[in-house]
């Protein structure tokens, strides 16, 4: 019998689910038998990307935003006691899901509940050192806290110079097994692409902040010269929503039809979310960023690629459709050319 993975990516936006995508191909390409676990649209969208495979529902944290950024910590911090709760709550069920489809090795993206003392387990990050103002020093403590009771810690990133994630996945922390795997994306480029679409938005995140950035750059590009494909990120009904005069919007994609629609946009606007930033330094993309008021992660990772001149990017506030000419000045993102080793790193799953 195929030995069962677990894997279970955190429901905050949809970067932890997508950037597991390529993992389950591969565990299905080593003779593994992938279990999802996970809850909302994170849930819905594995659903649709593996229809065939057993997918399990876990406890919800209803992870939300405030809506001006500036709460964004006092918001989390009052969440924090139905956080716990549910953490408990995901201890219990994940235990019962090892013994009730006999789990084999653990694979979880961000998820703290979701480890086991008696098999192998695995927890995903790109952040040793986790952002939030005056505040680092705690919350990186606890993260690291938290990674100490896996048997690994995967980096999706390079483990040198260049790299996608700065200072987030690139600090020495002893007695942590870090590897770092190179980034991690679903898509691939395509040679020679038809630009079927002057620009496209990609939208993702935790409410209330995605709806706010979804109306106001609707409104904005209504005045815009040119196509504009624009995926809304909610993962519901069906893809096609509508068409309104230069605009197509999608409710979501999957990954052959997101895969498609970027290699064909001359550029993309999106949140500078770290799966969003590996998937389209993959497909080699230019890009303007506006990070999620309040989460100091994607400011950060917005701020150092511009400082860099690859990609502009400014705050939801100040966004305007005239920011999109400093583009032209801009390198884009460029792809690593970096193969991960799967059968090198699934050997922590075939260990007795």
């Amino acid at each position: 019998m195929k030995r069962r993975i677990l894997v279970a990516p955190l429901n905050w936006g949809l970067g932890h689910a997508t950037r597991c995508i390529p993992i389950i191909h591969a565990l299905i390409t080593n003779n593994f038998e992938p279990i999802i676990a996970s809850d909302g649209a994170a849930l819905n969208l594995l659903k649709k990307e593996f229809p065939d495979l057993q997918h399990l529902e876990l406890p919800s944290y209803n992870i939300t935003y405030s809506k001006k950024g500036a709460y964004f910590k006092l918001k989390l911090l009052k969440n924090s006691p139905k956080m716990l709760t549910t953490l408990k709550a995901e201890k219990k069920a994940v235990k019962k899901i090892i013994e009730d489809y006999s789990i084999s090795g653990i694979i979880s993206d961000n998820r703290f509940g979701v480890s086991s003392k008696h098999i192998p387990s695995v927890f995903i990050t790109h952040q040793l050192q986790v952002l939030s103002g005056n505040t680092t020093w705690f919350s990186s403590k606890m993260h690291q806290k938290i990674i100490k009771k896996f048997d690994e810690c995967w980096v999706p990133d390079n483990i040198g110079e260049p790299n996608l994630s700065g200072k987030l996945g690139h600090i020495d922390i002893p007695k942590l097994k870090v590897k770092h795997i190179g980034p991690l994306s679903r898509l691939q480029k395509t040679q020679n692409s038809k630009m079927t679409y002057s620009a496209m938005v990609l939208l993702s995140g935790p409410e209330p902040q995605r709806t706010l950035l979804e109306e106001k750059l609707l409104k904005s590009f209504k005045t815009y010269k040119g196509s504009v494909l624009f995926v809304r990120g909610v993962i519901e009904g069906e893809p096609l929503s509508k068409t309104q005069d230069h605009i197509t919007i999608y409710n979501y994609m999957t990954s052959q039809m997101l895969e498609e629609a970027i290699n064909s946009s001359a550029f993309i606007i999106s949140r500078s979310g770290y799966t969003t930033v590996m998937d389209l330094a993959q497909l080699g993309k230019k890009a303007f960023f506006i990070p999620t008021p309040g989460q100091f992660e994607q400011e950060y990772l917005a701020e150092r690629l511009t400082k860099t001149g690859l990609v502009p990017s400014c705050k939801q506030s100040e966004f305007s459709i005239d920011k999109l000419k400093e583009i032209d000045n801009y390198k884009g993102l460029s792809d690593f050319d970096y193969e991960i080793n799967y059968k090198k790193l699934f050997k922590l799953f075939k260990t007795e």
